[in-house]
């Protein structure tokens, strides 16, 4: 079970990577499309990533209503976590 700390590691490590972000300006309350520039086809980038390392397929509809990385953070935790 990831916490949403090492989901935020994670995501964090994957944005520098991904877009050649500088991780100080990676934080939980970054606003994904102002403050980090990450445009559409950038998101489905990501969504990509995200399936890649969890299995899991975020639903496209559940991501349009993300705006910072915290929002991103929760939906993966959501993902991961198991059926109650």
């Amino acid at each position: 079970m990831q916490t949403r700390d090492e989901i935020f590691n994670t995501l964090r490590d994957a944005l520098v990577e991904l877009f050649e972000l500088d991780p100080e300006r990676v934080s939980l309350e970054s606003n994904l499309y102002q403050d980090l520039e990450i445009d559409s086809i950038d998101a489905v980038d990501l969504i990509d990533h995200i399936k890649r390392q969890t299995g899991k397929k975020i639903a496209a509809e559940e991501f349009k209503s993300v705006r910072t990385v915290s929002d991103v953070v929760e939906a993966v935790y959501r993902l991961v976590q198991p059926a109650a």
